[in-house]
Formats: structure tokens, sequence, C-alpha cells
């Protein structure tokens, strides 16, 4: 074994020294740090937001909360559902108006901190008929049920209560390519490379993205009074024009799925699809759109003018809609939950989706829903 002189020894001695006080600056840094995190952790959550902070007790008085945090009160005398939620987007493409919290939010623009079946218990509680989600074979159905009026309530920045039907937050998608079928550019037409017309002549298509000022559809107009042309820009100046959403909503219900390993039923809702805006089968309340050729064709995004700041706590009412009794014979109309004449009852095998892990699915029953024991 080498032995060292008493200089590499004292080289030594003052290297282990520099390591020292180096893993010892590194030490105390990673301490501290560790208090301060421990410190914030510790540190009292900021109390949360209750329906109190937007509505009067007033507005509260004769309500009863049915889950432990309070976010769902019935009103039976006012005959309404009060749900709590909170803004959670407020630019982009929507599936939803309302999901679950920590479920959809990247597609909905509220998220609300309480389970499905509760939501759908006081429905019932109000006599709310849940009809069926979309089905898609071997034809379409829309989906259907008793229809449910929505209005939003919150506080602006000067605190002052506003409220607005949930359809105001809404509208079709105007960011998006709108495409005509176009054999040819006019003749003398030539469009340059930053317009935001742009014509593809593989496809023999136009194409415009998002909305179109009265100004671009004079000027492209005035391009070539070719009848294709002219078709084709006043097509995408009148779809790409604000358009609010116009459909109701309907207490579809959603469905009970069926885990195919254990066989144990659970409500589908509970996944996040509350109130949607796109038809899934595991919606509880659904947009009631007329046919299939809408439903494949509508998309929506949040109306951004409209809606208040991230994290706003928003109330909403849920009323169901009573039927309106016909005119002439005096004689009460159908309920909206009843299916068009001639359609085979809901089948277990025609879910308009199949869930990941699940067989099957059954619309839920009319009493209280199964919840999720898992």
């Amino acid at each position: 074994m080498p032995v060292l002189g008493s200089r590499s020894r004292l080289r030594c001695g003052a290297i282990r020294l520099a390591l020292c006080w180096v893993l010892g600056c590194m030490t105390t840094a990673a301490f501290a740090q560790a208090q301060a995190e421990a410190s914030a952790d510790g540190a009292p959550e900021k109390l949360p937001v209750t329906m109190a902070d937007v509505l009067t007790n007033a507005d509260l008085e004769g309500t009863v909360a049915l889950n432990k945090g309070g976010t769902v009160r019935l009103d039976k005398t006012g005959k309404r559902v009060l749900v709590m939620a909170e803004v959670c987007l407020r630019q982009g493409g929507l599936e939803m108006l309302a999901c679950r919290r920590r479920s959809k939010e990247h597609e909905s623009i509220l998220a609300i901190d309480a389970d499905a079946f509760v939501i759908h218990t006081a429905l019932l509680a109000l006599k709310a008929s849940p009809g069926g989600p979309a089905v898609y074979q071997p034809e379409f159905r829309p989906p259907h049920g008793q229809t449910v009026s929505i209005g939003l309530m919150w506080k602006d920045p000067e605190g002052k209560r506003q409220s607005a039907p949930a359809q105001a937050w809404v509208r079709e998608t105007l960011n998006r390519f709108w495409v005509r079928p176009l054999e040819r550019l006019p003749a003398g037409v030539s469009l340059a490379e930053d317009s935001s017309l742009r014509y593809d002549r593989k496809q023999r298509d136009l194409l415009w993205y998002g909305p179109m000022s009265e100004k671009e559809r004079q000027s492209l107009l005035a391009m070539s009074k070719d009848k294709a042309w002219t078709a084709a820009i006043e097509y995408f100046h009148e779809r790409g024009q604000p358009r609010g959403l116009k459909a109701e909503w309907v207490f579809v219900g959603s469905i009970l799925a069926v885990d195919e390993t254990t066989g144990q039923k659970t409500y589908a809702a509970e996944e996040g699809q509350y109130i949607c805006v796109s038809n899934f089968a595991e919606s509880m309340l659904d947009l009631a759109l007329a046919s299939s050729k809408e439903a494949a064709e509508l998309s929506f995004e949040a109306w951004t003018e409209r809606i208040p700041a991230k994290g706003t706590p928003v109330v909403i009412e849920l009323k169901p809609v009573p039927a309106k009794p016909a005119v002439g014979n005096g004689a009460a109309e159908k309920p909206t939950t009843e299916k068009p004449v001639g359609e085979k009852p809901a089948s277990p095998s025609l879910p308009a989706k199949p869930i990941p892990g699940k067989s099957g699915g059954q619309p839920a029953p009319s009493g209280k829903p199964e919840a999720d024991q898992s």
C-alpha cells in the first residue's frame, strides 16, 4: 500500500474539508426547502366557497342540502335544484357545460364538486322524468327526457349578482374551417398567399377559417360574379357569424354501466358527463338535438366574452319544465320522455357509446341510481 507524504495528506485533508462544506451547504439548502414546503402544506386551506357567497339567505330559505358539502340543495317549494360550481374554462371547444370536478375540465365551462347521483336524485324528487341517451344504431334517435331549464348565477368583480340562461355561455363553433366544393377558381381570381381564403386544387375545395366580417365579404364578392364562388362566400359569411345555442337540455338520466369483470353496476355519469353539449351515453343531461345530421355537424365552444373569470363561483339552477297542455281539446301533452311512434324501447345492446372496461348499458332506474362502490 503506498504511503502518502505530508504534503499529500494535507491535500487530501483539504479536499475532504471542501467536500464536507459543499455537501453541508447542499443539505442546508435542501432542508430549508423541505421546511418551506412542509410549512406550505401545513398552512390552513382556503375556506371553500358556498352558495351563500353567491345567493342571499332569503334565496336559500327552505332549501335542503343533499350532500355533506352542501353543493347540491333541493328547493321543493321553488321546484328547483341548486348546484354549486366553478368556472374552469373560458375559451375552447366544448363537450360539456358542466362536468365533475377533476374529470373533464379541459372541455367543460363549469366544474361541480358533487356526485352525479345526488343531482339525479334531486331531479327525481321534483318528479322530473328521465328518458334515455342518444342512440346511433341501427338508426339515430336523439336524447330524450323531460326538458330542464338551466340558469346560471354569479357575482361580478364589483360584487353585484348576475344571472343568465346557460345557453348564453355557449355558441356554435366559430373558430374552425368552413369548406365548400368549387371545381376551379373563377377566371381572373387569384388568391394572395396571406389571404384567409384558401383553394385546395387537389380536393377542389374552397376553405375559410373562423368568422368573416362584412368588409371581407364585400371584398371577396367583388372579385367575381361566378354563382358557385358567390354561394361559397355567402355561406362562409353566414356560418361565420356568432350563433348562440338554441337547443334545450333534457333529463336523459345516463345509464347503468356493468363492469365486465365484477358485474358491478355503476351510474355512468359519475365519470364526469353531467350537463353535456355532445351526445354521450353517459350523459345525465344532454341537448335535445333534432336529428343525426345536427348531432354530426354541430359543435360548440365557450362564448368567452360572456363568461366570468376562471375560478368564479357559479350557482347552477335546474328547473324541470312541466309538459305543456295540448291546444284545442284541453288534454295534457304527452310527456317528453315518450319516444316517437314506432320507436323500439331502449335496449342494453344499443348504448350510444361503449364504456371502456364496462359492458352494455341500461337506462338508470326511475328511482335513485346506484352509486359507484369502487
